[in-house]
C-alpha cells in the first residue's frame, strides 16, 4: 500500500507544466501506481482547463480560417521531407540477474551503463538539467546506503521491492522527498529499484564513509 505521496503543491505544478522533466517523470510514474494521486491530478487538470476556457470579457473578432486551413493542411501533406522515425523503447532492464519492467515514462530516456559498488548499482539518466541529477538506483537484497543527510533535496520513487530507514518502511510506488532536515540509512531485505532525483550531493554522517564527503559533488 502506497503511504508517501507528492504534496498538493507538487501536483499543482505538475498539472500546470511547471516542473522540471526529472520531477515530472517521478510524479507521472507515481500517479500511474497511485489511484489517489491520479484522481487528484484529474481534478486539478479539469479545474485548470475550466479556468483557462472561461469566456473572454472582451469581444474577439474571429477570422474565416476555412480556406487558409485547407491550404495549410495541403502543404503539410504534400511535404515529402516529413517522415516518422521509429522510436526504440527500452521496456525492460536487467540488474545483477534481476529483471524489471520499466514504467512508460522511463521507457524512452537515455540510461548510462550500470556502475556497481558492493550491493549498490546506479545508472545515470541524462535529462540535460545541469546540477539536477537523475538516476536509477538498485540495491541488492541485504544491501544498504550508508547513513547520510542531503545538501539539497532528494526525491526517491520506489519502482520495485521495498526498503526501510529510521523514518519508516517504503513499498512500490512510494514518493519520498527529503532534504537537509533528514538523516537516514536506507536498507533492504529483498532488494529494490528506485528512481532518484537530487540537486546536490549526499553528506555521509557516520564511519569511514565520511571520507567521501570532500568529493561528494563529483559522485552524486
Amino acid at each position: 500500500m502506497i503511504k508517501y505521496h507528492p504534496s498538493k503543491q507538487i501536483l499543482m505544478e505538475y498539472v500546470a507544466g511547471d516542473l522540471p522533466a526529472s520531477i515530472a517523470i517521478a510524479v507521472s510514474i507515481h500517479s500511474q501506481m497511485c489511484e489517489e494521486c491520479n484522481q487528484e491530478i484529474q481534478q486539478l487538470t479539469q479545474a485548470l482547463a475550466h479556468n483557462q476556457l472561461e469566456p473572454e470579457t472582451e469581444t474577439v473578432e474571429l477570422f474565416d480560417a476555412g480556406s487558409e486551413l485547407d491550404d495549410m493542411m495541403a502543404d503539410i501533406l504534400m511535404d515529402d521531407d516529413i517522415a516518422e522515425e521509429p522510436v526504440m523503447k527500452q521496456t525492460k532492464i536487467k540488474v545483477n540477474d534481476t529483471s524489471y519492467k520499466l514504467p512508460r515514462a522511463l521507457s524512452n530516456v537515455p540510461l548510462s551503463q550500470w556502475r556497481n559498488l558492493g550491493k549498490l548499482s546506479r545508472s545515470s539518466i541524462d535529462l540535460g538539467e545541469g546540477h539536477v541529477h537523475s538516476h536509477l538506483l538498485h540495491i541488492d537484497a541485504g544491501g544498504e546506503v550508508p547513513c547520510h543527510t542531503h545538501k539539497g533535496f532528494e526525491i526517491t520513487l520506489l519502482l520495485d521491492g521495498s526498503f526501510e530507514d529510521e523514518m519508516g518502511r517504503y513499498t512500490k510506488g512510494d514518493f519520498i522527498l527529503l532534504d537537509n532536515h533528514h538523516n537516514h540509512q536506507p536498507r533492504t531485505k529483498e532488494g529494490c529499484l528506485c528512481y532518484t532525483v537530487a540537486d546536490d550531493a549526499l553528506h555521509f554522517t557516520k564511519g569511514i564513509h565520511k571520507l567521501f564527503n570532500p568529493i561528494g559533488s563529483l559522485i552524486y
